[in-house]
């Protein structure tokens, strides 16, 4: 409504105007060159701006005629662009619907038209990638890598290119390029981190890890600089212990929960005799996580203790944490050997309906330390070839013996946990038949071991159903299924095969 009113305020004055000049009194008035002109006010006004006008007209239509070879060549230009851009936008959608000829052409009618455009050596470079051509796609990426705008876009090209040919020292060299041209690039600082730690260098590591703190999450670079600290001291552990105490205290502090930051820190603090605070770090790692070795750092931390000071020591232990399968071996480990089989059997009671591997096998430690009882012994020991695994330091389908700061597979950190490994989980035991012995018996009938040819053939007293054999699986332990466990007190029905003999002793060597 203002502007209406605005507008016609600004008409009505300049009718006004127009109309106080047009009743203004006067004529005017030229001699010129023998001419005599005569006129009012107002038509003069008029033909001043009629003049005007013409001129204005006239100088736009030179400049528009001196110009138009510029325009007409910008106006190519612009042609010629948006022809580039067509064929990159069909191009790339070419490439995301994969058709290989479609993005091939649009590729060449871009690099003719826009040669000099990003987007047109990108397509070059990605339609390479799809048709198979890796010559020719890295020679697009190196092409970018030559320009300052794609650069980082050309490094990335460049590693996975090196990864696709498994060339590891290529794919590093563009990595740290990236990682040095762009500190807060993701990708190749975190490449960089995983190519230095599966060398082994943790201080280098630890740097990469410094200069990506701004872009990790809290708590991951807490858990990661932990990690690589863990691995430090134990690689200076026999050369600079002073160094490997300060980098192992550190990464306890930083990730408390970490097993083998807590087993290592209390090692070196009961060698310096700070045997509280060894304590008070094993005790927190095994409130979060329990695991075998927090227990036996922590049995062992007075040198020179007796075997039931250690168990009263394990007991203590036990009770600040969860009341798991863990701590029921813990227990039983140190009362075995301790000599107090009743506390042993009473730690793992509660388990025996789902023993384990390691509670099978303790069982029969029991039973051959106890009574001798061959018999039992055997029981137990078979119970152990088909009870459910245990948990063990796993990653990637990589199963170890200790822990390890790098995945061996794919050199990812801190890949390795305590857990069932998944190639455990699946695949069925095969069963092997145990004719138990009575405990009065002195005598045990132990059968020999038959060839292989031999136990494919049943017993000629009883044929049950042959299980499925278990195929073959690649993978560093056999797949397994857990069974339902019998009881040790039941009649074991398995395969006819013989067990193998076990002599006194011997299940320590089949499980080790």
């Amino acid at each position: 409504m203002i502007r209406v009113l605005l507008f016609l305020i600004v008409v009505g004055a300049a009718a006004w105007s127009v109309a106080a000049l047009a009743n203004l009194p006067g004529d005017v008035v030229i001699t010129w060159l023998g001419y005599h002109i005569e006129t009012s006010v107002m038509v003069m006004l008029g033909a001043i701006a009629i003049l005007v006008a013409c001129v204005i007209l006239l100088l736009w239509i030179a400049r528009a005629i001196y110009r138009s070879p510029e325009q007409v060549s910008l106006f190519l230009r612009n042609r010629r662009a948006m022809k580039g851009y067509l064929a990159i936008s069909r191009g790339l959608i070419a490439i995301g619907s994969g058709h290989a000829h479609l993005a091939r052409r649009s590729a060449d009618e871009a690099k003719r038209l826009a040669p000099h455009e990003p987007l047109a050596l990108l397509l070059s470079a990605q339609s390479a990638q799809l048709s198979g051509n890796r010559t020719e796609a890295e020679a697009a990426f190196r092409a970018m890598v030559a320009r300052p705008d794609t650069k980082l876009l050309g490094l990335r090209g460049l590693y996975m290119e090196a990864q696709r040919r498994n060339d590891m020292d290529a794919a590093r060299l563009a990595a740290e390029e990236a990682a040095q041209t762009a500190p807060a690039l993701t990708w190749a600082s975190q490449a960089v981190l995983d190519f230095r730690s599966a060398a082994g260098d943790w201080s280098g590591a630890l740097e990469v890890l410094e200069r990506m703190k701004s872009t990790l999450d809290k708590a991951l670079y807490r858990r990661q600089r932990a990690v690589l600290l863990t691995a430090r001291a134990l690689a200076l552990e026999e050369s600079d212990r002073d160094a490997a105490r300060a980098a192992i205290l550190e990464a306890v502090k930083l990730a408390p929960s970490l097993v083998p930051a807590a087993v290592l820190a209390g090692r070196r603090l009961a060698e310096a005799g700070e045997l509280r605070k060894a304590a008070r770090i094993i005790e927190a790692a095994w409130k979060a996580h329990p695991h075998p070795d927090l227990a036996e750092t922590y049995a062992n931390l007075r040198f020179g203790d007796s075997a039931r000071d250690r168990l009263a020591r394990v007991q203590a232990l036990v009770a600040k944490g969860q009341q798991g399968i863990e701590s029921a071996l813990a227990v039983a480990r140190a009362a075995l050997d301790a000599r107090e089989f009743a506390a042993a059997r009473a730690a793992l009671k509660p388990h025996l309906s789902a023993a384990t591997q390691r509670l099978a096998s303790l069982m029969a430690e029991i039973e051959e330390i106890e009574h001798g009882d061959e018999g039992r012994v055997r029981e137990w020991t078979a119970r152990a070839l088909r009870a459910a695994p245990d948990p063990q330091w796993s990653a990637d389908g990589v199963v170890s013996d200790r822990w390890m700061p790098v995945s061996p597979a794919t050199g990812r950190l801190d890949a390795f946990q305590w857990k069932l490994p998944v190639a455990e989980i699946g695949i069925e035991r095969p069963v092997i038949e145990v004719e138990p012995a009575p405990r009065e018996s002195t005598e045990i009938a132990v059968e020999t071991p038959k060839p292989a040819s031999a136990r494919a053939e049943p017993p000629p007293t009883k044929a049950p159903p042959r299980p499925k054999p278990v195929p073959p699986v690649e993978a560093v332990i056999p797949l397994v299924h857990v069974p339902d466990d019998p009881g040790p007190d039941q009649q074991l029905e398995a395969d006819p095969v013989p067990e193998p003999t076990t002599p006194s002793g011997g299940w320590r060597r089949l499980f080790r």
